[in-house]
């Protein structure tokens, strides 16, 4: 059942909360819509993951270690590079989750439990 446009605002300023109080979490859970997967870095990733395990597969068969090592850093660098998310939020203001004392999620508390209150109060 979709949400009615009431609760899909609710639901918006709940996220758009979420990110002003505690943006390490909210991006920890990826809802951030500033972070996104980058086409090239995946494309780059996997060539460099490819590139890697041929070096690695070349240092087996020439019984070489360093070839075989760089080989597998290689590779791996190219997986983590292909999973990396692009870090490009414009919207976000610089130090907008440091020095954030108890008050403001108090606030944010009892704006949801009004918020609460008067959705019991429309149902009655």
């Amino acid at each position: 059942m979709p949400l009615s446009e009431h609760e899909q605002k609710l639901l918006e300023q709940l996220e758009k909360q979420l990110h002003e109080d505690d943006p390490k979490f909210a991006n920890s859970m990826g809802s951030d819509p500033g972070r996104s997967w980058s086409t090239r870095h995946v494309v780059i990733g996997v060539l460099c993951a490819l590139a890697g395990v041929a070096l690695l597969l070349v240092g087996v068969t020439f019984q070489n270690i360093f070839v075989g090592v760089l080989g597998f850093v290689v590779m791996g660098g190219g997986v983590y590079f292909a999973t990396m998310r692009n870090a490009s939020a414009p919207n976000q203001r610089p130090g907008s989750g440091t020095g954030k004392s108890g008050k403001p999620r108090s606030s944010f508390m009892s704006s949801l439990e009004e918020r609460w209150d008067e959705r019991r109060r429309d149902e009655s």
